[in-house]
């Protein structure tokens, strides 16, 4: 008999919108519900990360003796709206905003697309669509239509937490905006069959989102920054990567190059929702240029190239998510 267990989608923040694992997921009213599955296995993953692309190949294999049919589900990350309004997002105008691709069996599939939008934990998903209002919150398109709201809306909007209201000077006296504040969840799913005993290879390939600094906030005048404390726990910093950020410091502050900050944050525990562990995982992480630096959580990794970094593990069980720091050389001052 197949173990099911049903879970609830959590609101989370991010500094930038995680990227996620395949999981399995059931049709339900208002949406996808993911589950955890004891009869197909995750026999192998290879996962790519880099600041321009994301690259997924798994194999998966149904370990029972019948056929298996199920939905396949990729969450996207969560966009969140909020006053700064500062959030990486490739295409901020369609609603596949993350160039997402996927091929099955080296077939593509185009995938269905479910969305939803939150605010203040209620799902007002059929208040926007009704109002004609798209439901990206940083589009273009999204902004146009608010201003076409009649003031009564936008009072109730503000209330359920859907709206803020932007006063500001443009120069010309105070002007206010209306932003928005829902929470957009998406997440791609297709239906396939896990034939008894087969392998079935699933292949991504999407733009991440990348969230960045425009210095280096962990550290300060050679010691520790105000965000070392958080960074230690989420990209395990160590001594010999704070002594090079001490060096980089004072270089740029005698012309050197600037070094900002960049972060990739990837969903691995979605990977456990399949049944035992995964049989063979890679992880390969690209800083983009030899001048860059980089930091995550991870042990036994190996350098395999001027900007290549590899972790490999066996019956691979993941219980917490992989956060990347990139360093980024920006032109001497």
């Amino acid at each position: 008999m197949t173990r099911t267990a049903l879970y609830v989608f959590t609101l989370c923040a991010f500094a930038a919108p995680a990227l996620a694992n395949d999981t399995m997921a059931e049709l339900k009213t208002g949406g996808l519900v993911y589950v955890e599955t004891s009869d197909v296995a995750m026999e192998q993953e290879d996962l790519y990360l880099s600041m321009t692309e994301v690259r997924v190949d798994y194999v998966f294999r149904n370990t029972s003796d019948k056929d298996v049919d199920s939905v396949i589900a990729f969450p996207m990350p969560d966009i969140q709206g909020s006053p700064d309004g500062m959030i990486a997002i490739p295409d901020m105008e369609v609603d596949n905003f993350l160039g997402f691709a996927v091929q099955q069996d080296g077939k593509t599939i185009q995938p269905a697309l479910d969305q939803r939008v939150t605010a203040l934990g209620v799902d007002r998903t059929e208040e926007l669509r009704k109002a004609n209002v798209p439901l990206l919150p940083y589009s273009d398109a999204t902004a146009s239509a608010i201003t076409q709201l009649s003031p009564d809306m936008v009072q109730d909007w503000i209330a359920k937490g859907l709206l803020f209201a932007d006063t500001y000077d443009a120069g010309k006296g105070w002007t206010t905006d209306y932003r928005p504040l829902w929470t957009l969840h998406s997440a791609y799913w297709w239906k396939t069959r896990f034939a008894a005993g087969k392998p079935v290879r699933v292949s991504h390939r999407y733009k991440p989102s990348v969230g960045a600094t425009v210095a280096m906030s962990f550290i300060s005048e050679g010691k520790p920054g105000y965000s070392y404390g958080e960074y230690r726990q989420r990209f395990c910093l160590d001594d010999a990567f704070m002594k090079t950020a001490a060096k980089l410091e004072k270089a740029a502050a005698s012309g050197g190059p600037n070094y900002t900050e960049a972060w990739i944050s990837y969903v691995l525990k979605t990977g456990a929702n399949w049944g035992g562990s995964i049989g063979r995982f890679t992880l390969t992480i690209d800083k983009g240029d030899p001048k860059n630096f980089v930091s995550f959580c991870g042990e036994g990794v190996k350098k395999t190239g001027p900007t290549s970094f590899v972790l490999e593990k066996q019956d691979f069980t993941p219980e917490k998510d992989l956060d990347v720091l990139f360093l980024v050389a920006n032109p001497a001052n």
